[in-house]
C-alpha cells in the first residue's frame, strides 16, 4: 500500500484528500444580535400601532361637526298637536226674518317646527374641559293649522237655511276654527311639550355625531331665544357694591 499524502488546506491545516472544504463561520456577535434586532423592531411596531389606536388624535372642530348635523335639515318638525275647535256662526236674511245658526267641530292638526337654518357658530359654545356643548336655538314656530273638513261635524239650527246661507256659515266657521286652533296651539302646555320634543331631537342629532367623531361622552345643553342663559357662577356671592 502506498503512503497517503496530506494536502494543505486554505487555513493552513491539512485535510485528507477528497474531504469537503471547511465552511466559513459567521461572527458570534452577529448571530446573537439578530434575535434582539427582530425583538426591537416588533416592539417598535407594536408601540406605533398602539399610539395610532389609543394615542392622542385630532378629532377636528366640534362646532363644525355640530353645524354639519344642522345642515342636513333646514326645518325640523319637532311636535304635532291634534285639536278639535268648536265654533259657531249665525246668519240673518230678509231683514232678520230668517235666522240660522251652525255649530261646527272641525279637527285640525298643528305642526311645531324649528328653523335650523338660523343656527350658526355664534349660537354654539364648546367646553373642552367638561365636554359640554351649549346651543341656543331659535324659538319654536307654530305652523298654520291644517283643517280636516272631511271629518268635520255640523249642527244647523233654523226653520229654513238656503244654500247661500249654508255656504256662508261654513266659510265663517272654517275661518273661526283656524283662528281658534292657532290660539289653542299657543297654549303654554303644548308649547312646553314642543320645546321638550325639540330638545330631545336636537340633543340626539348632535350627541351621536360628536361621539362618532371621537369626542367621547358629550353633554348637550339647549336653550331657546328669549330664555335666560344659565348662570355659571350661581354659587359665588354677589360682588360688593
Amino acid at each position: 500500500m502506498g503512503d497517503r499524502k496530506l494536502m494543505p488546506g486554505k487555513s493552513g491545516t491539512t485535510t485528507p484528500p477528497g474531504s469537503p472544504a471547511p465552511r466559513a463561520e459567521r461572527p458570534l456577535a452577529r448571530v446573537q444580535a439578530l434575535p434582539w434586532l427582530l425583538f426591537i423592531l416588533t416592539l417598535a411596531l407594536a408601540a406605533w400601532l398602539g399610539w395610532r389606536a389609543f394615542g392622542p388624535e385630532d378629532h377636528g372642530d366640534p362646532l363644525a361637526t355640530s353645524l354639519v348635523a344642522f345642515e342636513k335639515q333646514n326645518r325640523l318638525t319637532v311636535f304635532s298637536a291634534q285639536l278639535s275647535p268648536v265654533v259657531a256662526s249665525d246668519d240673518s236674511r230678509l231683514f232678520g226674518m230668517v235666522r240660522s245658526r251652525q255649530v261646527a267641530v272641525i279637527p285640525a292638526r298643528v305642526d311645531y317646527t324649528l328653523d335650523l337654518s338660523q343656527v350658526d357658530a355664534s349660537r354654539l359654545a364648546w367646553n373642552e374641559a367638561e365636554k359640554t356643548l351649549d346651543v341656543q336655538l331659535p324659538a319654536i314656530t307654530v305652523g298654520r293649522p291644517n283643517l280636516d273638513e272631511g271629518r268635520a261635524q255640523y249642527l244647523r239650527e233654523g226653520l229654513w237655511i238656503s244654500r247661500e246661507a249654508q255656504d256662508k256659515l261654513t266659510r265663517d266657521n272654517t275661518k273661526l276654527a283656524e283662528q281658534q286652533a292657532v290660539k289653542q296651539a299657543a297654549n303654554p302646555v303644548l308649547m312646553g311639550l314642543a320645546r321638550d320634543a325639540a330638545v330631545a331631537a336636537v340633543q340626539q342629532n348632535l350627541t351621536i355625531p360628536l361621539e362618532v367623531a371621537g369626542f367621547g361622552d358629550v353633554t348637550v345643553n339647549i336653550r331657546f331665544d328669549g330664555q335666560p342663559a344659565p348662570r355659571q357662577d350661581s354659587a359665588l356671592p354677589p360682588p360688593p357694591a
